[in-house]
């Protein structure tokens, strides 16, 4: 619920259309009730969440909603700087998803182990899956058409974004520099933009970076002792790098 209640409010600050082929809340209803849809949503995630009763897991999942602010407002910004750039988008994709996914795993693990190892492990379990999991998204705004995403593809570079394939692509081509200064704002921008991206290695060097994050998770999650569950987790990680919408 707090995943979809931020998917909602997402929609509204990207003014988007669809999402998974539907047509978005924002666009059915307007942006008011949209707004007022996502706030209900995490109104009910907070009281399902309190039900349980452990302020642990309530402690972990509040930083959650947190994390997803300060990543919106990180992506509100940009860097100069070609390095500070490539880490603030690294953070930006902790906050707005990884840390989602890692919390998560994070609370399942305190209620179901006292272990704080066994904890530690589900975190960076979920971090590593997560931001795998973001890389891959961005590289799929770049190489898979609209059906398969059931969104518009180059959305993020109308948006003014610069993820990880433009950016590694800005290495290659510096002049995307002053475009991601202007969030790619002038007409062309956008196209030109896509085409730097698709002539450069920027694509591949995003879904390498994404087995990184990958092969780091299935280390982990193999510090656990063997079962079923844990072999699911791992074959969770692979479908990442697999999956194309």
């Amino acid at each position: 619920m707090i995943h979809t209640a931020s998917l909602v409010h997402d929609d509204v600050i990207d003014d988007a259309s669809s999402r998974r082929g539907k047509r978005t809340v924002n666009k059915i209803w307007g942006e008011k009730k949209a707004v007022l849809a996502g706030d209900l949503i995490l109104s009910a995630a907070s009281i399902a969440l309190a039900r349980i009763g452990n302020t642990t897991v309530i402690s972990i999942l509040t930083q959650v909603i947190e994390d997803l602010v300060r990543g919106e407002f990180l992506q509100l910004g940009s860097k100069e700087n070609e390095n500070e750039r490539f880490a603030h988008y690294l953070e930006k994709t902790f906050k707005k998803t990884a840390s989602l996914i890692a919390n998560s795993c994070k609370a399942v693990s305190v209620l179901g182990c006292p272990d704080p190892v066994v904890h530690e492990i589900a975190y960076q379990y979920g971090k590593n899956v997560g931001i795998a999991f973001q890389l891959i998204d961005d590289v799929l705004d770049f190489t898979s058409c609209s059906q398969q995403m059931g969104k518009p593809t180059s959305a993020d570079l109308k948006l003014g974004l610069a993820t990880g394939p433009v950016l590694f692509a800005c290495q290659q081509f510096p002049e995307m520099n002053a475009m991601i200064m202007r969030r790619f704002s002038l007409p062309g921008d956008v196209d030109r933009a896509r085409q730097y991206v698709l002539q450069s290695d920027g694509v591949q060097q995003t879904t390498y970076l994404a087995q990184r994050y990958c092969h780091e998770a299935i280390r982990e999650i193999s510090k656990l002792r063997p079962s079923p569950e844990r072999d699911a987790l791992i074959q969770l990680s692979e479908i990442v790098l697999t999956r194309d919408k």
